[in-house]
């Protein structure tokens, strides 16, 4: 009836990993990061200091510091301690009366929430069933939901599931999960492959999510470029093809009286600029990577001298 006590397997590797029947691509602004169960009260029917635990912590870790650093969201999902007979229901068939004790509840250290993260109180298998999960997605405009945690077969595999029932692309971590054993891990993993899911490694999803973010990033900076050369022009008086990026604008007669006269202009448009970031670094191409992050950067170019 209760949990059984889980042996220690290696985790797949990379090579490990089923073949997938879509090609979907992780994209930062469309993802969140769903991190599931991963309380200790789960955790205790491990060996925690044997595989898969380790690498397990490892890569959740890893993908939640990128998923921050990214502005993906972060989302957890925690079943509570002291369920009472109708908030367990059938689980108490199947598994018995589940956590009893509060501390059970508790992320696994050094990965619990932050202010910013979202915690779920999980009641059922599925992340979506009798939570808001499909509302809090909806909120943040995401399509696509990243799931790591424990266990695979279950909580993982069926909200796998219910994501892409609901036309939420789901990416399941296969070596950012763990199970009672390799073969239900390797089913989960197959299942999602084949129904209803993208089976990725955590490598390759870093790499998915890095280089998105890296090309949105470069065209950015080549856009803002392009409408930073057109404004600097049009205060020399002279042909934007002209001016090279590197070209230092101070040479080119960009005095301390037209640079003043951009950092007003870009101000009203909301950009977050200063006299000395423009004066110190006179170039184009340092003008474009430091404007690049600051907000309202697409009024650049718009507002008329």
């Amino acid at each position: 009836m209760a949990i059984p006590k889980i042996s220690s397997y290696s985790m797949p590797a990379a090579t490990e990993l089923p073949q997938n029947r879509v090609e979907w691509q992780a994209e930062p602004q469309r993802a969140a990061l769903l991190i599931h169960d991963l309380q200790r009260y789960f955790l205790e029917f491990f060996d925690t200091q044997a595989a898969p635990v380790p690498e397990l912590l490892a890569n959740i870790s890893s993908l939640r510091a990128q998923c921050k650093a990214l502005g993906i969201p972060v989302i957890y999902t925690a079943q509570p301690a002291e369920q009472t007979p109708q908030q367990r229901g059938l689980l108490t068939d199947f598994w018995g009366p589940g956590l009893r004790l509060p501390e059970q509840q508790a992320i696994v250290a050094g990965l619990e929430p932050e202010l910013d993260d979202h915690v779920l109180t999980k009641w059922r298998y599925s992340a979506f069933q009798r939570t808001e999960l499909r509302e809090l997605l909806y909120r943040e405009g995401r399509d696509q939901l990243i799931i790591c945690g424990i266990y695979a077969h279950i909580g993982c595999m069926l909200t796998a599931c219910d994501a892409f029932m609901q036309d939420i692309q789901p990416f399941l971590v296969g070596d950012a999960v763990a199970d009672f054993s390799l073969q239900q891990h390797q089913m989960a993993m197959n299942y999602a492959s084949e129904r209803c899911a993208v089976t990725i490694s955590c490598a390759k999803l870093s790499e998915q999510l890095g280089h998105d973010a890296s090309a949105k990033q470069n065209t950015a900076e080549t856009s803002l470029l392009e409408r930073l050369r057109q404004e600097v022009a049009e205060l020399l008086q002279q042909d934007p093809q002209d001016i090279e990026d590197e070209d230092n604008l101070l040479d080119l007669g960009l005095d301390s009286i037209r640079i003043m006269s951009l950092v007003e202009r870009w101000r009203g448009a909301g950009m977050t600029v200063e006299f000395v970031q423009l004066a110190e670094q006179p170039t184009l191409a340092a003008w474009a990577k430091g404007l690049a992050g600051t907000a309202a950067v697409g009024q650049v170019g718009v507002t008329q001298p």
